[in-house]
């Protein structure tokens, strides 16, 4: 299956461009969330290096964040870049707890292989196991309470494409 960055920007507009007035870009040296401008009047979600992992995950950076941090570059977050030690890296994952487990749901719905990632290689060795869990558990969870509109929304359009139409599964989940 061909997994182009193209489709991705088709399916995020057909989904979200009218309603939030919103578009995923591509090409980005690193990824960043800027709000509209005047001179840019639409927010834009850009993703690094056409790569279709980076925009999954951009995207669900974007699904977390609520109307007033889609106001803020980069959703108003602070972020310390790879080389971070073990403090800055216990933060860092305690942020990116929803947000990858929604990427692990889109990967899934986009039949894309995913992996948790630490984002630190640089930076102090830490133990990743229960970061793995804690988004394990939060995926679990988002498919028992429900996936909240925006992610279901493009879930939804992932399975449409990737999956014909076949849906999610739990048990899709549970095995390592």
């Amino acid at each position: 299956m061909t997994h182009d960055f193209k489709d991705l920007i088709r399916l995020f507009a057909d989904c979200f461009a009218e309603q939030y007035n919103t578009c995923l870009v591509a090409g980005g040296q690193e990824p960043e969330y800027l709000p509209a401008t005047p001179e840019q009047p639409q927010h834009r979600i850009i993703f690094a290096h056409d790569y279709f992992r980076s925009a999954l995950h951009e995207v669900s950076h974007w699904c977390v964040a609520g109307a007033e941090r889609r106001l803020l570059p980069d959703f108003g977050y602070w972020y310390a870049p790879d080389g971070r030690d073990a403090e800055q890296q216990r933060t860092f994952e305690q942020v990116e707890v929803r947000p990858q487990a929604l990427e692990w749901l889109f990967c899934a719905a986009a039949a894309h292989p995913f992996r948790v990632s630490l984002d630190n290689l640089s930076g102090e060795e830490t133990d990743p196991a229960p970061f793995e869990q804690a988004v394990r558990q939060q995926l679990l969870s988002y498919l028992e309470d429900g996936v909240p509109e925006r992610p279901a929304r493009f879930i939804q359009a992932l399975v449409d494409t990737y999956r014909g139409g076949q849906p999610l599964q739990p048990a899709e989940f549970l095995r390592d």
